[in-house]
């Protein structure tokens, strides 16, 4: 399938007067890994939100798959594809990861029937498919409240992508994980990458050089400019906003 799977037409987002978004026009395409970028307030954060329904556009409008989703709520927005992950994991802690798995894959299972249901075989090989994607086959039957940091990441990721979203929003996954857990992150998303739109909000420029393909750079509200890395990190106007600093060690 061609064409976009998401776009913004000028999406302005006010509160109390202050433009968190401002005349914001963004689009990707579908199966697009598109990592964006910016300095503290320049309204990443509003940006899914706006996408999730949680915030509703001043003006504008935001398109999935074509289709308008103003004024829609966050539950009907989640169930037509599209899956976020938030920066802090929200996982069981204390369900296995296998548990944690299952029942993501059916959003109308709950804590109880995980626990004393058998799962179906359908669902068990998805679950096994799903722990070898990311990576935690030996830690399958551990608590979670067990797993380090950047495993609930990759747990988590696996939990949204058990829902089966045609979108994936993940924001700054890599934010307080070693140098080995960032790796296996975007070793991770870039093998999602194959089969799913994602789009991932992210300060660290070590993991943004591993993953993109095309980076937006959002300013005040607006996008400032798109491009390749390089492009992006050779940008004057990129630059001004990084107070002139060398872009790989201005962000926060």
């Amino acid at each position: 399938m061609k064409g976009k799977i998401l776009e913004t037409e000028h999406v302005t987002v006010s509160f109390d007067g202050f433009k968190a978004l401002n005349d914001l026009n963004f689009s990707m395409d579908v199966g697009e890994l598109r990592v964006v970028i910016g300095p503290n307030g320049a309204g990443k954060t509003t940006f899914l939100d706006a996408i999730t329904g949680k915030v509703q556009p001043t003006q504008g409008r935001v398109l999935f798959k074509g289709r308008n989703l103003r004024r829609l709520p966050e539950d009907e927005i989640s169930r037509l594809g599209i899956g976020r992950k938030f920066q802090t994991p929200r996982v069981y802690l204390n369900l296995t990861v296998r548990e944690n798995l299952d029942l993501a894959c059916t959003r109308h299972k709950n804590v109880f029937a995980t626990l004393f249901e058998r799962p179906s075989s359908s669902d068990r090989r998805r679950v096994v498919g799903l722990l070898e994607t990311v990576g935690l086959e030996v830690k399958a039957d551990f608590p979670a409240a067990l797993l380090s940091h950047g495993e609930k990441q990759r747990l988590e990721i696996g939990m949204l992508v058990a829902q089966s979203p045609d979108l994936l929003l993940i924001d700054e996954p890599v934010a307080g994980l070693t140098d080995e857990e960032t790796e296996n992150v975007g070793n991770l998303l870039l093998a999602l990458a194959e089969s799913h739109s994602i789009l991932v909000i992210e300060h660290d420029m070590e993991f943004v050089r591993q993953i993109a393909r095309k980076v937006t750079v959002l300013h005040e509200g607006s996008v400032l400019c798109e491009g390749t890395i390089e492009e992006v990190q050779n940008d004057p106007r990129v630059i001004e906003v990084y107070l002139g600093e060398p872009l790989e060690t201005s962000l926060p």
